[in-house]
């Protein structure tokens, strides 16, 4: 028997010199005490070494998986097959076993005797090996391995910035929440001692300024706010109200704590301001024609909720139309309801800018482009926006077209492929012209005239019936043989 074993370094196949030693867990495990004992079980028959961590690391992934990779397709190809050997061969997988009987025609073996096997090889590896290896170079080549492989299944690398994009998205849309959250619960603490003044500045971030330059509500008389608010008519109105508020006074020790959380509203915004810039220019730099398509804020959440930009790149458009609503997609279809037209999508500026019975067909062509656009930034090498203007041109367009062809009246033009398509004076007379209105002409339900209609045809079909006319016969009979036919027919 063979024993197929990985290293760190390569691949060793081993011969069974003993096949009785593994019946018995217990002498198998005496017997690898030492390595001349080892030496009497099995013995070294052929080693590949792998030629870098490159190759290491990918033989590596590929036994994880329990695929047959190349290196190992090749090693046994050249010792077992080309040699004609008739022996079968342990394995430590029992998936990796059946994979190579079935592509190499080998047979493999997996139970509980050969996996005490391979704890005794592990244990007494590197004097089997021979050729100098000690056990402290297998250790560095061990831990050299593990690192790289960790690195790939992690798919880290320097050059991958999405995922910088990833976690800035993400942490902006967490400091919006803190700002907000914060900046609410300012106005509702300084609220007590000037009521007045939420009603007049709306902007969280402009209150928590006015409450760090004035304090107190009295200091707003002579205190300077042209830095903070730009209507003149909004600072003098804040300060005649400040004459005549009803809100209580508050203490030294008050007004620290709260300037002390205005403060930090005020250093959270500014820094908000510098991610929001940090990650624009990432967008511009790793997705530029998605960011033409959608923005950066809507892009960045695309490559955010697929996990990279590659993974977005598999979508197909479908997917991406719809990509953030999966919780709404499932329940209709669980439910046999119409599934959702767009998600993270529908926060796009030209979805926004379209009227509301069109914004469906524009999330699916906008969907088919961002598709596009997605899969160049990923495989493309330019750095420039290149098919996303153009995508962009044409989505407007189609924008423009569902507008002039569906607002009902007479235009001048109207844009249908990038030709104008005038309308006549006959046309537009006739398009001027009253609609015709169908309920006008319907007899209202529940009336006279509506009864004695159908009381005149229930009374022809009765006498019809009753006669027992040509008319009535020759239409049951060809009625008759539409039905014979249709059962001949169904029976061929």
């Amino acid at each position: 028997m063979l024993v197929l074993f990985e290293t760190p370094a390569g691949y060793a196949l081993f011969k069974v010199k003993n096949d009785k030693a593994l019946a018995d867990a217990d002498e198998l495990q005496k017997s690898f005490g030492s390595p001349d004992g080892a030496a009497k079980v099995i013995k070294l028959q052929a080693f590949a070494k792998f030629a870098d961590t490159v190759e290491a690391v990918s033989a590596a992934s590929a036994m994880v998986e329990s695929k047959l990779g190349k290196s190992l397709k090749k090693f046994l190809t050249k010792q077992i097959v080309k040699k004609e050997l008739d022996e079968k061969l342990i394995v430590n997988d029992k998936m990796l076993g059946g994979e190579i009987k079935d592509k190499l025609s080998i047979k493999c073996v997996n139970d509980t005797s050969t996996n005490e096997l391979y704890r005794c090889i592990r244990a007494q590896l590197a004097p089997l090996l021979g050729g100098g290896v000690t056990d402290g170079d297998m250790t560095a080549m061990r831990l050299g391995l593990s690192h790289s492989l960790s690195r790939y299944k992690l798919k880290f690398s320097p050059d991958k910035v999405d995922t910088m994009i990833v976690q800035a998205i993400g942490l902006l849309d967490e400091l919006d929440k803190e700002i907000n959250t914060y900046a609410m619960r300012v106005k509702e603490w300084y609220g007590w001692h000037f009521p007045e003044m939420q009603k007049i500045v709306n902007e969280p971030i402009d209150y928590s300024r006015v409450v760090l330059k004035c304090g107190f509500r009295t200091g707003l008389r002579g205190c300077d706010l042209s830095s903070i608010l730009e209507d003149e008519a909004q600072v003098q109105h804040l300060k005649e109200t400040a004459e005549v508020s009803m809100g209580t006074e508050l203490t030294d020790l008050d007004l620290a704590n709260i300037t002390s959380l205005a403060t930090e509203v005020v250093s959270m915004s500014e820094y908000r301001s510098q991610l929001f810039e940090y990650l624009k220019n990432r967008m511009q730099a790793i997705a530029p024609n998605l960011t033409v398509m959608v923005g950066e804020l809507v892009g960045a959440r695309l490559i955010a909720h697929a996990g990279s930009l590659m993974n977005l790149a598999k979508h197909p458009a479908s997917t991406v139309q719809i990509l953030g609503a999966e919780k709404a997609l499932f329940r209709a279809l669980k439910t046999k309801h119409d599934t959702p037209k767009y998600g993270l999508i529908y926060h796009a500026s030209l979805i926004g800018q379209t009227a509301p019975k069109h914004k469906g067909k524009i999330s699916r062509v906008l969907a088919a482009k961002c598709a596009l656009s997605i899969r160049v930034d990923a495989l493309g090498e330019s750095s420039e926006a290149t098919i996303g203007v153009e995508s962009r041109t044409a989505v407007e367009m189609r924008i423009r077209q569902l507008e002039g062809g569906g607002s009902g009246g007479p235009t001048s033009a109207v844009m249908a492929g990038g030709q104008a398509k005038k309308y006549d004076a006959g046309a537009a007379k006739a398009a001027s012209a009253p609609a015709y209105s169908a309920a006008s002409d319907a007899i209202p339900a529940g009336s006279a005239e509506e009864k004695a209609a159908k009381k005149a045809k229930k009374r022809e079909r009765e006498e019809e019936a009753a006669a027992g006319g040509v008319g009535s016969g020759e239409a049951k009979k060809a009625k008759k043989e539409k039905k014979e036919k249709k059962e001949k027919k169904s029976k061929d």
